[in-house]
């Protein structure tokens, strides 16, 4: 029953406190559909919005992809693409995992696996695969953005490519996004 309480109290402290400002302004490829695009819907099995991500999903624990689910994907959606970043590593956003060129009729990443025909980007660590949240010991508790977009066209880009390529690739072509947030500390 503490422990309940204690994960309710830490998720809503979490909510408060990272909940970003609506008239916030955006970089990134975001900034080019800012108020334009369609809302989707990104969410796990594994973790709710705003809470900790399982110790099954980073680095220190199995280090596998989590769950996830894709809803509200516009009609017109030729493929997805998915980032997971740290954007409170110190001195630069660390990327966990990009993923593109998934069917936009899938609507879901399997635990531990990469969508059929989906290609994996290069994250920070230098490797194109999925690497969990690993915050420097002692250095708190860390947010992780599973980004997804719902793009009007499949990127042409080879294996490997690094996120910002991925990044400037998408600028012109979301027409949808949503973010599942999750919390680690180490």
């Amino acid at each position: 029953m503490k422990i309940n309480l204690y994960i309710l109290a830490l998720t809503a402290f979490f909510s408060a406190a990272c909940r970003e400002p609506a008239q916030q302004i955006m970089s990134g490829p975001e900034a080019v559909v800012a108020g334009s695009s369609a809302r989707i819907t990104i969410t796990s099995p594994a973790f709710i919005h705003n809470a900790p991500i399982p110790s099954k999903y980073t680095y220190d624990g199995q280090n596998v992809n989590p769950p996830l689910k894709f809803e509200n994907i516009p009609d017109e959606t030729k493929s997805l693409a998915l980032i997971v970043d740290d954007n409170y590593a110190p001195g630069q956003v660390w990327v966990h995992w990009v993923v593109w060129k998934i069917n936009p009729k899938a609507l879901e990443i399997k635990e531990n696996s990469v969508p059929v025909g989906a290609v994996q980007g290069m994250n920070t660590y230098g490797y194109p695969v999925y690497m969990g949240p690993s915050a420097p010991k002692g250095a708190g508790t860390h947010r992780y953005s599973f980004r997804g977009y719902a793009l009007d066209i499949v990127l042409p880009l080879s294996a490997g490519a690094k996120p910002e390529d991925t990044e400037k690739a998408m600028e012109g072509h979301i027409i949808g996004k949503g973010e599942l947030i999750g919390f680690y500390t180490r």
